[in-house]
């Protein structure tokens, strides 16, 4: 889908070949909105998002089993995360989840796929991810339709966003908490670190009154350049462009927050539990900074070297206000993270010299807990 906000004074379209084509990728100064972001609100068009609803009776006892979530005591007007695994627990996509009038809502990033469950169904195995639901539905009481036509999300982001909402609709305070919205729709308090973000699912045809009553009230208009770089920094994955086929959830920091331990009945379950319990994940997603003097970057994709050795691969790469140009990086838990490394393909000359923001890596948790079980048991 074409934004309409795309036709505003200023906005400047995503390239084409972005993951975020079809929205305003910024209006004129990206890092003047992401200061904005830092220090006021902004506000980003989001909506190339597609929303799938899903009503029925039985809606949550079906996605308990569907999705890697603890999903049927989710109250109305909760929300959450989740993820769609394939059978050996790896990440197939990532979808917010909310609970509104009846209805499960779950809103996640354009041409969102998974792996079918019968691999000669769609292509190449996968399927998109309303059609898998749909195919998994079987005898369950549920309806699951692609909202995308209905739905469109907006991002309010920043310490004044609150406020700025707060007058035209009940704020939800709590993070996930779902707040109904005059005239339809709904919106979301969503943790994001340090900033303040809400993200309005309105009626789609209401899209642009939406965004004209909130940037007259005074919330800056921004692009996904500048929500990119807040995501970025934010260490907030996005599959397909920080995972990879092998991305699992603990790499990734989605354990607890979109994928549940301890349930059982879901898809890839039992490499979520093992790796959580007995192991540890093989590698870990950290920021990296990455020189700025010269004027190539690596994409999405090139290998992370630690002298001749492959450590890992490079994910998100964005240019961030404060921090200069930065990027995600899933590295193998047995790389370096004081050493200077080197990231993108030298093969095509846009390798640069990188460097482990240490703070962006998680500190060690210690032996998992079912190793530390099995070792009482045995009386060590």
């Amino acid at each position: 889908m074409r934004s309409p906000l795309l036709d505003l004074p200023g906005a400047v379209p995503a390239p084409d070949e972005s993951v975020d084509s079809g929205v305003p990728w910024h209006f004129g100064d990206p890092f003047a909105e992401q200061r904005s972001a830092a220090r006021s609100a902004v506000l980003v068009d989001r909506s190339h998002r597609e929303v799938i609803a899903v009503p029925g009776e039985e809606r949550l006892s079906w996605l308990h089993l569907v999705l890697s979530q603890h999903l049927t005591e989710l109250q109305d007007g909760q929300g959450t995360e989740a993820l769609v695994l394939d059978t050996h627990g790896r990440v197939d996509s990532h979808m917010m989840v909310a609970h509104h009038e009846g209805v499960v809502y779950l809103d996640t990033d354009a041409g969102a796929e998974a792996t079918s469950a019968l691999p000669t169904i769609g292509v190449n195995g996968r399927q998109t991810l309303v059609q898998y639901l749909d195919a998994m539905r079987f005898w369950s009481k549920v309806e699951p339709r692609d909202a995308t036509s209905e739905l469109a999300v907006l991002t309010a982001i920043g310490p004044d966003a609150g406020g700025v909402l707060a007058g035209f609709t009940e704020v939800p305070s709590a993070p996930y908490e779902v707040r109904g919205l005059p005239g339809g729709g709904f919106v979301r308090n969503v943790p994001y670190r340090a900033l303040q973000t809400y993200d309005l699912l309105v009626p789609r045809e209401s899209l642009a009154d939406w965004w004209l009553k909130l940037t007259d009230a005074g919330i800056r208009p921004s692009g996904t350049m500048a929500f990119e770089a807040l995501r970025v920094e934010a260490l907030r994955p996005r599959p397909g462009l920080d995972t990879d086929d092998r991305a699992i959830p603990h790499e990734l920091g989605w354990i607890h927050l979109a994928a549940h331990v301890a349930k059982g009945c879901y898809r890839g379950q039992e490499t979520v539990a093992k790796v959580h319990n007995v192991g540890k994940p093989p590698r870990r997603m950290v920021l990296l900074h990455l020189d700025g003097s010269v004027e190539v970057s690596p994409e999405v994709g090139d290998p992370v070297m630690h002298g001749d050795r492959k450590i890992g691969r490079v994910g998100s790469v964005v240019q961030h206000h404060e921090l200069g140009p930065v990027a995600l990086a899933l590295l193998k838990r047995s790389a370096p993270i004081d050493a200077e490394l080197m990231a993108g393909d030298p093969a095509e000359e846009r390798a640069v010299a990188a460097a482990v923001d240490p703070d962006s890596v998680a500190p060690d948790s210690g032996e998992p807990p079912g190793r530390v079980a099995a070792d009482r048991l045995r009386g060590r």
